[in-house]
């Protein structure tokens, strides 16, 4: 199967479109949805990309708009793409598709974390014991399945046509010994070999920054390699995380990211900072000073 085309991002495209002609028409979504039988809500949802729309309701829909024959044919093919499953289909109920489905087809992604290894780099180990932290009442075979696929996300990075990661991890992200001493170690480890792709740039905001512009969470700029699907930014909340796409939205979080690489340690200087934890931990260093209080 061919990971780098999504029926997420298919989606979106066509919702896109399908606004983009009914508005220059236009036609209300109302009048769409009399004419098609169906709810207002239905048509709304379909150019949101919260829907998929059936060929036979986009070949309609751009027949009211009267949109050329060869155009109306493109996406047709387009709504039939995003109708196919993705490779993730089968562990839907245990993670966040739509986040999955937009990150295969992202030309790059530049994310900030201030808590913990993004899912795309972390080890198995540490996977598995952040997983069995955060959803204590997952059944083993749920955590077995959220483990899995997050280990297949990871064939991003070394396909034929890897995605481009930029990552600035907090030091808080490095200094918690999830899984404990071991699997930590182990996942400082898999960070610095991983960063040695050369698709991957990996950095750490010291402690010693103090406050700075990421304050707010972490979050995720993901861009595609078509100009017929816009930049967008995955920002994390406590409710699992908001999809945002206004250009006011993404200039804001550029601005912050651009302002968070150049407050953190260069690339070289991060790898070695991550080298030296995975031979001392700071974890063993605080709990002695903790010790002899």
């Amino acid at each position: 199967m061919n990971r780098r085309r999504s029926p997420t991002v298919r989606r979106r495209r066509l919702g896109v479109e399908l606004r983009r002609y009914r508005e220059a028409a236009g036609v209300t979504i109302d009048v769409v949805a009399e004419r098609l039988g169906c709810s207002t809500s239905k048509i709304s949802r379909i150019e949101t990309g919260h829907t998929t729309a059936s060929p036979p309701d986009v070949s309609a829909m751009l027949a009211i708009y009267g949109v050329d024959p060869d155009i109306s044919g493109e996406l047709v093919e387009i709504s039939r793409d995003a109708r196919k499953k993705g490779w993730w289909h089968p562990f839907s109920t245990v993670l966040n598709s739509t986040y999955v489905g937009f990150e295969a087809e992202a030309r790059s992604i530049q994310a900030y974390e201030q808590q913990v290894i993004p899912g795309l780099l972390q080890s198995e180990q540490y996977a598995m014991a952040l997983i069995r932290s955060a959803r204590w009442d997952d059944t083993d075979q749920e955590i077995a399945q959220r483990v899995r696929v997050r280990m297949e996300r990871q064939s991003l990075l070394i396909q034929d046509d890897p995605i481009d990661l930029w990552v600035v991890l907090d030091e808080a992200v490095v200094s918690r010994p999830v899984g404990g001493d071991a699997v930590m170690r182990d996942q400082l480890r898999h960070l610095v070999e991983t960063a040695g792709l050369p698709n991957v740039t990996l950095q750490i905001l010291p402690f010693a920054v103090g406050a700075h512009a990421a304050m707010d969470g972490a979050f995720a700029i993901l861009d595609f390699p078509s100009d017929g699907d816009p930049a967008l930014v995955f920002a994390e909340n406590a409710a699992g995380g908001l999809f945002l796409e206004k250009d006011d939205e993404l200039r804001k979080f550029r601005e912050v990211f651009g302002t968070i690489r150049a407050a953190a340690l260069d690339p070289e200087a991060s790898i070695e900072m991550i080298e030296k934890l995975a031979e001392e931990p700071l974890w063993k260093s605080r709990r002695r000073a903790s010790e002899s209080t």
